[in-house]
């Protein structure tokens, strides 16, 4: 076969540093918007992007040519520096150390893109840290719970 063909969705999520509330109302939307500008460059189109004030999650087509961390750093790295001269409020924003990553099968992007556009509302009654355990532990991904956080 001459191709190399590929159809994979990751679910990408991370937070802020300490989880600090640094994603206001005034910066989300436009952050999400350049975050899926990034992707899109690094050939990984954004299915659905959204979060709260903490952190983000983002589902996109996972490109063939770049790897998980590659994607991550360059999607973190420059994030961050676009941020940072929104406004005084931004000066000290920085993201996690880590990330997480999830493969999505097709079938269940719909439901992905259901619960990313419905981040505030989850996180009235649960919080980041409680969220990604809980995706940890359904993607069966071994953790210790020492350096999980930053």
């Amino acid at each position: 076969m001459p191709q190399s063909l590929s159809c994979l969705l990751i679910h990408l999520v991370f937070s802020t540093k300490n989880r600090r509330k640094s994603i206001d109302a005034g910066i989300e939307l436009e952050l999400h918007r350049y975050m899926a500008g990034i992707c899109e460059r690094l050939e990984c189109p954004v299915r659905a992007i959204g979060g709260t004030e903490d952190h983000v999650h983002v589902l996109c087509s996972f490109s063939r040519t770049k790897s998980v961390a590659e994607i991550v750093e360059k999607l973190k790295a420059n994030s961050s520096r676009w941020i940072k001269v929104k406004g005084s409020a931004y000066h000290d924003f920085a993201w996690q150390s880590g990330y997480g990553a999830f493969a999505i099968g097709r079938s269940a992007e719909p439901a992905m893109k259901k619960y990313i556009a419905r981040q505030k509302e989850h996180h009235r009654k649960t919080s980041f840290e409680d969220e990604f355990r809980r995706m940890l532990a359904k993607y069966q991904v071994p953790f210790d719970e020492r350096y999980v956080w930053d």
